[in-house]
């Protein structure tokens, strides 16, 4: 499998296939509010469109970056989300990177958001599409964070049928600029456990596909059963399914 690793703002073409990666925290946040019961998630592209969405809406459960604000129902935390029953409801997410990387390759034909808790079925999807090229996008800090350059190399090498210990890529992701800005405060809507359960790998048996429903980015999760007899794999910080 041919992988090229990209930040956003140096996507020149629309990819055919495209992983958007973002492990601190939207992605992350993403598959919680799917295990908690979230029928979709539609990815907004502004504060100002998430919150009309939510006024057209009521019912949908909306999310921001940051601290808790007027018109908001949750922040982008997967340690304050995983409390929250979110059975059969849409989530509106708009956060500063990775749903505004999602709608940069809106119109490429295969969208999956990743991050560490959904990385080998993120790979095992990539892997059935055989020779297709992928491009990852790397969302956080211009292109420059190490925590989803690390998981979008681990997913690679995953789907190209390398044996891969998890370990350093995880020991990269924790040691990055996000991991010890939410361990020490710095940025606001942060839950304690956040980080830890950014760095739990495959904590969930599904990938995230992104794509245009009508005018909406919408993500919904697909299930993608593990090879007969094969389980995900183990490592520091990781937990099989």
């Amino acid at each position: 499998m041919d992988s090229r690793f990209l930040g956003s703002a140096e996507l020149a073409e629309t990819p055919s296939v495209a992983v958007l990666v973002d492990v601190m925290r939207a992605f992350t946040v993403a598959a919680w509010a799917f295990a908690r019961g979230a029928e979709k998630i539609v990815l907004a592209g502004s504060l100002d469109e998430a919150l009309a969405l939510k006024a057209r809406h009521p019912d949908w459960v909306a999310l921001k970056d940051g601290p808790p604000a007027p018109g908001f129902d949750a922040v982008n935390s997967p340690g304050l989300l995983r409390s929250v029953d979110l059975g059969g409801r849409t989530v509106v997410q708009k956060t500063t990177a990775g749903t505004v990387g999602a709608l940069a390759v809106k119109d490429a034909p295969l969208v999956l958001c990743a991050s560490f808790v959904v990385a080998e079925a993120t790979a095992r999807l990539l892997e059935t599409r055989g020779g297709d090229g992928v491009t990852f996008v790397v969302t956080g800090e211009d292109g420059r964070a190490d925590e989803d350059l690390a998981c979008a190399q681990y997913i690679a090498r995953r789907a190209a049928g390398t044996g891969t210990d998890a370990a350093e890529f995880l020991r990269r992701a924790a040691a990055s600029r996000a991991a010890t800005e939410l361990a020490e405060g710095v940025r606001q809507g942060v839950h304690p456990d956040d980080v830890e359960l950014c760095l739990e790998l495959d904590r969930f048996p599904f990938a995230m596909v992104a794509a245009l429903e009508g005018p909406l980015m919408v993500l919904r999760p697909r299930a993608v059963p593990a090879p007969s007899g094969v389980g995900p794999p183990s490592g520091p910080g990781g937990r099989r399914s």
